[in-house]
């Protein structure tokens, strides 16, 4: 499991002890803090009889440090976590075995469901994600999103992709599908970037799956009705990781069926930087800037592209979309449980 903090300290302590609680053998935890001033540094120093802790002399970004925690860490399996994650004891464990079921399966997700930040649940049970989706405009969106959680999302599904918060990645797949060497794309340094690596790992021909059976609980601060609330550079690099997320990775075939969806939203975000989020304009002045090395990830990545457009445009709609997948047999997780002790 691989964790970056970054001022944590609100939530880092009880996001850990859920992690030590998981009932998957051979757990092995990697830390990594983006130089922490809010005192989180004091609390990892409890847990370092349990985990591998490593202190970045600055903040380098989430993307670049989850890259960095992901090549310390060893197993076949990684999971990429949030400090505001809290999980039930079997999440791990629901979670590799629903990716056992087909060697194509990259990325499992599980059930996430929506806490306050103080940890305390909603009065009525919402969801936070269940996976992520795209639209026809390029938003990328948290499948089941403030839903009240009323037994549905019940159901083994392939999913688009998963977000990073609680993500669990095939170590195959990582390899396969890195840029450059980079599994996160640190130009993104914040936000977006599991998107990134969903669109990437679709067009490279791996599978994304959803398990019921893997349920935790996540205080998310991002959310489209709430960027006035967010700090302006949180907002800038969400303006360009549209973009940049858009250059790497989109195809002529689905520019060419969404086109006016993807123009509209285009004119809609281009206009409130111009008219009020103008600290949102350096989003474009560092993509021009920086034009020529995009466009080299981008054919590194159509150079190893491995589905064809239909299957690709069939993931991009106003609803979200799922297929049915396969749910780990009883008595296949109870070998798969075995052999690991």
């Amino acid at each position: 499991m691989t964790l970056v903090t970054y001022n944590s300290g609100r939530f880092i302590k009880r996001c850990l002890e859920s992690v030590l609680e998981q009932e998957y053998a051979n757990l092995e935890v990697v830390i990594v803090d983006n130089a922490s001033t809010d005192g989180t540094i004091d609390i990892l120093e409890q847990f370092a009889d349990s985990c591998r802790l490593y202190y970045n002399d600055e903040n380098i970004g989430f993307a670049a440090a989850q890259n960095q925690a992901i090549a310390l860490a060893q197993g076949e399996w990684i999971l990429t976590l949030n400090p505001d994650v809290l999980l039930l004891p079997n999440f791990i464990q629901e979670l590799v075995d629903a990716g056992m079921a087909d060697s194509k399966i990259g990325t499992v997700c599980g059930k996430l469901l929506s806490i306050r930040a103080n940890f305390d649940l909603h009065e009525k049970q919402l969801v936070d994600s269940t996976g992520i989706y795209f639209n026809p405009m390029l938003r990328h969106l948290d499948r089941g999103s403030l839903e009240v959680d009323n037994g549905h999302y019940l159901n083994f599904e392939y999913v688009f992709g998963a977000t990073a918060a609680a993500a669990l990645y095939r170590r195959k797949m990582i390899e396969d599908i890195s840029i450059q060497g980079e599994f996160f794309d640190p130009d993104f340094f914040v936000y977006r970037e599991d998107a990134d690596v969903a669109w990437r790992a679709q067009l490279m021909g791996w599978r994304c799956i959803y398990t019921p059976d893997a349920r935790g609980y996540h205080v998310r601060n991002v959310l489209p009705g709430n960027r006035r609330a967010l700090p302006a550079e949180i907002n800038m690099h969400s303006v360009k990781n549209r973009f940049l997320m858009r250059i790497k990775n989109i195809t002529p075939d689905l520019y060419r069926r969404n086109w006016f969806s993807i123009t509209w939203r285009d004119v809609v975000v281009v206009g409130a930087c111009l008219l009020h989020e103008h600290s949102s304009l350096r989003a474009f002045v560092y993509i021009a800037r920086n034009w020529k090395h995009f466009i080299e990830k981008r054919r590194e990545i159509m150079k190893r592209r491995r589905v064809k457009d239909e299957y690709i445009a069939g993931w991009f709609s106003y609803q979200p979309v799922s297929r049915p997948a396969p749910k780990p047999a009883a008595r296949a997780k109870s070998r798969m449980r075995a052999a690991r002790g």
